[in-house]
């Protein structure tokens, strides 16, 4: 008769790993990452480049310095910078790329205890930090192919109510559009999502309730624009940042229904703060938010166990 083997727990295991985890969230993204490089030129390869290196090296210097295994084949610092860089408008000097990247890896990722132990997304709360720091800055976008600098982002546009001067919204859905280097290909991002989809990487619940509340809410709040909703959803970050940011793991609710009250949050937060607030951008700030009410959408959504003993 066989013995019995007793293992400790888990006893089920997948094949997915960290770094598989990542390399696919980086292939998701490089429809995104080429169109922009092909719409804004040499320039933002270059800044691309700059920030996933400096992610890297940050990485790997703070780790040193702890004196903790350097772990950046996991890929995970690669996948931060190049968010970061795809948020980043394509003029700016490289120097602000590399400060974005020592913020995102340095203080919001490894002092909290790195990766897994951040309480919001790196990449955004870079990307916040560098807007309000060096505002002039930030707020300096190209037209694609001519790198004429724009006036005017469509949401900054629509914010203003001049729905008559928004290019032709076949633009904003391939990506010939001002902005920041990887937010405005609407096709791009929405390719990369559905692959990410497909490989369960992330789960629907989150990108689409907030896509859709974002809509509804823009319609309803916005003066039944139709066309300015569609505009406002396939334009700016929103599609990068629901997609991308929304779905980080260690800054997102677990549950099923904590992903939704947490999507749908977000989603109202957005629509306020475009039609209402200062910024004409409301997606990194929703984000962050939410990522700090995180732990209370968990503490309230948790599931009851079965057969558990009633309160």
């Amino acid at each position: 008769m066989d013995k019995l083997i007793i293992t400790s727990s888990p006893h089920v295991r997948s094949k997915t790993t960290i770094s598989s985890i990542m390399a696919d969230v980086l292939l998701a993204l490089m429809p995104a990452t080429a169109l922009g490089i092909y719409y804004f030129g040499i320039s933002s390869a270059l800044l691309i480049a700059t920030t996933i290196v400096s992610a890297v090296i940050f990485e790997a210097m703070v780790q040193k310095v702890r004196k903790k295994p350097v772990t950046v084949n996991d890929l995970s610092a690669v996948v931060t910078g190049l968010i970061l860089a795809l948020n980043l408008p394509p003029g700016i000097p490289l120097w602000i790329a590399v400060v974005g990247a020592a913020f995102a890896i340095i203080i919001v990722k490894q002092l909290f205890g790195g990766l897994g132990q951040n309480f919001m997304n790196p990449a955004m709360a870079a990307r916040v930090f560098l807007v309000i720091s060096y505002p002039k800055i930030m707020s300096v976008y190209f037209e694609p192919v001519t790198q004429a600098v724009s006036t005017a982002t469509p949401l900054a546009l629509i914010k203003a109510g001049q729905f008559s001067n928004l290019p032709p919204l076949m633009n904003a859905f391939i990506g010939k559009t001002s902005g920041s280097i990887g937010e405005t290909s609407a096709l791009a991002l929405l390719v990369g999502g559905a692959y990410l989809i497909y490989r369960k990487v992330i789960s629907w619940e989150i990108p689409v309730i907030y896509i859709g509340t974002t809509f509804l809410l823009t319609f309803l709040l916005g003066g039944m624009n139709f066309y300015g909703s569609l505009y406002s959803i396939l334009s700016g970050g929103l599609l990068l940042g629901g997609i991308y940011m929304l779905t980080d793991y260690s800054s997102s609710p677990v549950t099923r229904q904590g992903k939704m009250i947490f999507a749908f949050g977000a989603g109202v937060l957005t629509t306020l703060i475009r039609l209402f607030g200062g910024y004409p951008e409301g997606v990194m700030f929703s984000i962050l938010l939410m990522n700090v009410a995180t732990p209370l959408i968990e503490h309230f959504s948790v599931p009851k166990i079965f057969g558990g003993a009633k309160k």
